[in-house]
């Protein structure tokens, strides 16, 4: 029986939506990619297993519930306060990192336009070691360097 490492990944634009389910193929194509286009249907899912994720990756600009107000939600959930969430935005605004980690983000990541910045940014996500990360000042942003 493989390993099974499912990754849920919520947004609402359909080229993201592509593009992330591209690269994990690319990096493993034994990973699960399990998409929302929105937050009803990330705390949904959350809510009614299988499958239960390994990881969340949430975009911050949703139509309806933002990333914050749902991570706010899922954190509310007790059995998924441990459940590493990595925010995704377009930008790198100071108060939006800062926000996204007072409601117990794991990560942030700011998401670039180009294919393999992106996929080098999701495969650093995937190699943490979530189960002893813990986020501070200095690691909870991802830096392509």
């Amino acid at each position: 029986m493989k390993n099974e490492f499912t990754i849920f990944y919520t947004d609402d634009d359909q080229e993201d939506l592509d593009f992330f389910r591209e690269i994990i193929e690319m990096i493993d194509d034994e990973l699960t990619v399990v998409t929302q286009r929105n937050g009803q249907q990330l705390l949904h899912a959350l809510d009614n297993p299988p499958p239960t994720p390994q990881i969340i990756f949430l975009d911050i600009n949703l139509p309806g519930m933002n990333g914050f107000e749902i991570l706010k939600k899922v954190r509310a959930l007790g059995s998924h306060k441990e459940l590493p969430v990595v925010m995704l935005s377009t930008s790198s605004d100071k108060a939006a990192i800062q926000q996204s980690m007072d409601l117990g983000a794991s990560y942030y990541m700011t998401k670039s336009g180009a294919f393999d910045s992106l996929k080098k940014s999701i495969e650093h996500a995937l190699q943490i070691n979530w189960g002893t990360f813990s986020p501070s000042e200095k690691n909870f942003v991802y830096n392509l360097t």
